[in-house]
């Protein structure tokens, strides 16, 4: 199997980065389509039309809706044709940049990413997580290629609220140890090889980022500043995770968030939030050693990321619904299966009630 390591064209990082959209868009066309949600929107509008303006293009901003579906996506594809657009942006959370990145694989277009917040691994990624109108996982969209470019502007992404920041600590939470599973197994990454040794030292650079500043990270962006701690876990949140999962691939704790997409008392947790406790599960799953459950679980007591069922909502325990979820992680295709041994529902809902007790 060959190696192969992906990653969008270019990667730009800093304070104020937005204001300089209108200069770095134009390399690709002069008809940019961009989507935002309405808070978004009011957000960054004015910073994005300044920009453009200052280099003689004309954009246009239309909301978008909030969940990434089928329905969703081809509304914007239709809207953005009107247009003739040549460019698609993707301003603010995972979903809203998911859905411009189909809109651009269907349309045959560059798009640019613009996350707002540092809550997923989504914008570097040549994948989009699709849902149904309800908000339950659908599928995965695969793309042939990364984002043409992600800007993340750090004074935005500071001011947002500190929930998400530390969301996005969740989901690179896993990272390391999804790579490090799927190393292992062998089985092939999401970019459809064998892992890099340099998509694998980004992945344990990922996991030792989020040790060494992550709560320090959270300190700072609850006073709505950014810090170096900060531009570091932005950096892990985004563009080290993404690029350590996409090439050095999934495993149990991503599947395991899926299957909670099942559970209605969990359907106001952000993804990362989910994933963490999937983090759990997985290595409750593999039996790795106690003294690691115990540095993930006190990473996770620090920064505010739940560690058991009564933590995301589920009030009482419900076997019933339990067994359902771990189907759900255990469904034909789903990355549960890059684990290097074989996994069962069973054994799914074990560790699912093994990690909720440790996790109390």
């Amino acid at each position: 199997m060959d190696k192969i390591i992906i990653s969008p064209s270019k990667y730009i990082q800093g304070e104020g980065a937005l204001a300089n959209i209108g200069k770095y868009v134009s390399t690709f066309g002069n008809k940019p389509f961009a989507i935002a949600d309405n808070f978004v929107m009011g957000l960054t509008q004015d910073t994005v039309s300044t920009s453009f303006a200052a280099n003689d293009i004309a954009v246009r901003l239309e909301c978008f809706n909030g969940e990434c579906s089928r329905p969703e996506v081809e509304r914007l594809i239709t809207l953005s044709k009107e247009m003739n657009a040549d460019v698609i942006i993707g301003i603010g959370g995972g979903k809203t940049l998911d859905t411009a990145k189909a809109i651009a694989f269907y349309s045959k277009l560059p798009v640019v990413i613009v996350p707002t917040i540092a809550s997923t691994d989504a914008p570097t990624s040549a994948l989009a997580v699709i849902y149904t109108p309800e908000g339950e996982f659908s599928e995965y969209l695969m793309f042939p290629s990364n984002p043409n470019m992600v800007i993340m502007d750090t004074a935005i992404i500071a001011k947002a609220p500190a929930r998400l920041l530390v969301a996005g600590m969740g989901d690179a939470l896993s990272t390391w140890f999804e790579a490090r599973a799927n190393m292992t197994s062998g089985k092939p990454t999401m970019a459809g090889g064998a892992p890099t040794r340099s998509a694998q030292a980004l992945a344990k650079l990922c996991y030792e980022t989020l040790l060494a500043d992550g709560l320090k990270a959270k300190v700072a962006v609850e006073m709505g500043v950014s810090t170096k701690a900060v531009e570091n876990i932005i950096e892990a949140n985004t563009y080290l995770s993404g690029i350590g999962f996409e090439s050095s691939g999934l495993a149990g704790a991503h599947a395991i968030h899926n299957g909670l997409t099942k559970l209605e008392e969990c359907h106001h947790l952000l993804h990362g939030e989910k994933v963490a406790f999937g983090t759990l599960v997985q290595l409750v799953l593999e039996n790795a050693d106690y003294e690691e459950i115990q540095t993930v679980l006190g990473f996770c007591h620090s920064v505010g990321l739940p560690t058991n069922l009564h933590a995301m909502g589920v009030k009482e325990l419900d076997n019933e619904k339990l067994m359902e979820v771990a189907k759900a992680s255990c469904a034909e295709g789903e990355t549960i299966h890059n684990m290097p041994f074989p996994v069962t529902a069973e054994k799914v809902f074990a560790a699912i009630l093994t990690a909720h007790q440790l996790g109390q």
